[in-house]
């Protein structure tokens, strides 16, 4: 009876199934539902207005392709993914969190510490923008100021000077005369090296540990053991114990204040 009723289910759920599923996969199901399509091609311009448009759309396209550098060259993400990595490798625990989680909760840090800049861009530019109040060079200009302030309260004067030297024939007056092609690079250099400054400061703990307990193990003669099996249960209890994850977080965004 058991085999009877599952059989009968199996005709009466599954196979109506998958009917509807090879319909949708024979070749005039896009004719009988009406999906949509996409298609691209080249034709002759019948006025400069459609030219403009097309290398609107085109700069466009390219934007969205080199957003994630910029991403990564005018906000905290840097500094944060790179802390976020040092304590994993200062824990010893592989793939743990995976580097999905590292990056989300990069991503998520850095929107947070970025929101009060990324409102004044909405603000004075974008919505702006939008309501066709100004035009698209001035609206640039106008969001390329937070986000210069942004980099100017966080670079550090031996990067930028070395920039400007390198880059620059005069010395700047004031912040307007640095460009921002010499801010980024500068920008740059002083995120990496206060990220490997907190990292450093982050793995001498767990580096004190490794060291007592290989001395332990060698002093026991248990030399063919490795210390990273012992030591790393004592690291992962003193990260918990200590609520290190917040420490660490905490530390992150009050070094953007």
């Amino acid at each position: 009876m058991t085999a009877h009723i599952s059989v009968k289910t199996i005709r009466e759920r599954f196979i109506p199934a998958l009917g509807v599923l090879l319909f949708l996969l024979s070749p005039t199901a896009g004719q009988a539902v009406g999906l949509p399509t996409i298609s691209f091609g080249v034709e002759n311009a019948d006025s400069p207005q459609q030219v403009s448009s097309a290398l609107q759309v085109l700069f466009l396209l390219t934007i969205l392709s080199v957003a994630p550098a910029i991403l990564l060259m005018t906000t905290c993400f840097t500094r944060i993914v790179i802390v976020l990595g040092f304590i994993r490798q200062a824990l010893g625990t592989q793939n743990m969190p995976p580097t999905q989680v590292i990056l989300g909760l990069a991503l998520f840090l850095s929107f947070f510490v970025m929101a009060p800049t990324l409102n004044q861009i909405n603000t004075e530019a974008l919505q702006p923008y939008m309501n066709e109040e100004i035009g698209q060079p001035e609206a640039l200009e106008k969001a390329l100021v937070p986000i210069r302030e942004f980099m100017f309260s966080q670079v550090r004067e031996n990067e930028l000077t070395l920039l400007t030297e390198i880059s620059m024939n005069t010395e700047p007056v004031n912040k307007d005369d640095i460009p921002t092609m010499t801010l980024i690079p500068a920008f740059m250099l002083s995120e990496l090296k206060r990220a490997f400054q907190m990292g450093f400061m982050i793995y001498i703990p767990f580096l004190v540990i490794d060291m007592i307990v290989a001395s332990i193990l060698m002093s026991m003669g248990m030399m063919m053991l490795p210390p990273v099996i012992i030591s790393m249960p004592f690291k992962l209890l003193l990260f918990v114990l200590v609520d290190g994850w917040s420490l660490v977080v905490g530390s992150l965004i009050k070094s953007f204040g």
